[in-house]
């Protein structure tokens, strides 16, 4: 199940089958100018993007895979097999059962074929990258690119609990300033480009920015860019025995509340003692939290967790961003959207899997199945 079947380059879609790897499927199609936008970790499969509705850095600019599929084939509890849609880009036929599946953490059926979108791919690449004195400062830059409606491929927040990891682990060929840190992607003509980059140097400056480094060679590129994904394996090198637990929360929240949400957490984590840090998709307002605690601290660690999820919960954002509920979140969800929206989810998934098979207990307890 591991086969691209057609690439449609005129339509920008492919026909793959759902063991495809999303880097794998992008090396087919660098040769034909095209790009498969959703990034996830690396070693993510169509398949499992497809049922966890995940993103990842270029979601800024290019949407989630909610906004990347366009059909499934999939095989029901009961062994029928539906076509969710044809190929267009838009339609109003009936239900969009497509957008029903992904996200659904496999609990409605087994995908055996997705129709995605591509898109050319990004030309004449720069980044950015901007330090500054405060998270406020740095999310305020932020604010006032989105609302620019600045077209930017990607926009990333390190913190500089983050910064200080990478520096710890030694998995970047440079140091870096530990301050809160905008980390910014471009593309597009030469001169599309210099502006964009000038109107984000301009307003990093008027929000009192420190340090502003922008490149668009390709060596340069990939060395900055890379810090950003090193965060994860940065952090872990930061355990003290190899039994020490890596804990993580995936919030989101409105980007006005970010900055708040980002220092609470880092004020909340370090008067507990941990290590850990907050890095994340700024541009909407998805923050990744993750503690490293001894074994014997795992419960209070998880307390945080907990304490991170339900707070980004009043102040109207979510519990998950990318990552989902599966079986640790099922009873915050109710906490998250209410008792009849949760209801509503176990209506759909005892209509079209009544035995409960696929999946069982992930999303929300069976055992108060209407």
């Amino acid at each position: 199940m591991n086969r691209i079947i057609s690439v449609h380059e005129e339509d920008l879609d492919v026909v793959v089958q759902p063991a495809v790897g999303w880097q794998d499927l992008n090396t087919y199609l660098e040769p034909r100018g095209l790009f498969f936008p959703p990034d996830p970790g690396p070693g993510a499969k169509i398949g499992g993007m497809i049922a966890m509705g995940c993103s990842g850095t270029n979601a800024y600019r290019h949407g989630t895979m909610k906004d990347s599929v366009i059909s499934t084939t999939v095989v029901l509890a009961d062994g029928s097999i539906v076509k969710t849609r044809q190929r267009p880009r838009k339609s109003s036929a009936g239900y969009d059962l497509t957008s029903l599946l992904v996200g659904s953490e496999g609990t409605l059926g087994l995908v055996t074929e997705a129709i995605v979108k591509v898109t050319p791919l990004p030309r004449n690449q720069h980044v950015l990258v901007a330090a500054f004195p405060t998270t406020r400062s740095a999310v305020n830059t932020a604010i006032k690119l989105i609302s620019s409606g600045l077209p930017i491929d990607a926009l990333e927040l390190l913190d500089p609990y983050s910064l200080g990891a990478i520096n710890h682990s030694g998995l970047s060929s440079r140091q870096w300033e530990e301050k809160p840190t905008l980390f910014l992607r471009f593309s597009g003509s030469i001169q599309a480009v210099k502006e964009q980059m000038e109107m984000a140097r301009k307003a990093a400056v008027i929000n009192g920015c420190e340090t502003f480094e922008a490149s668009g060679e390709k060596q340069e590129i990939e060395v900055i860019w890379s810090a950003r994904k090193q965060v994860a394996p940065s952090l872990v090198s930061l355990k003290e025995s190899p039994s020490d637990l890596f804990l993580h929360a995936d919030a989101a929240v409105p980007i006005s509340a970010l900055a708040d949400m980002i220092d609470w957490t880092n004020r909340v984590m370090r008067e507990a003692g941990f290590a850990g840090s907050c890095m994340g998709h700024i541009g909407d307002g998805n923050y990744h939290a993750s503690i490293i605690c001894p074994e014997s601290e795992e419960d209070e660690a998880l307390k945080i967790i907990s304490h991170i999820q339900r707070r980004a919960v009043q102040l109207e954002g979510t519990i998950t961003g990318e990552h989902g509920i599966g079986l640790e979140l099922r009873d915050m969800l109710v906490e998250e959207v209410g008792d009849s929206a949760v209801r509503m989810m176990r209506a759909i998934k005892l209509a079209l899997d009544p035995q409960c098979l696929l999946n069982p207990d992930k999303v929300f307890r069976l055992d108060r199945m209407v």
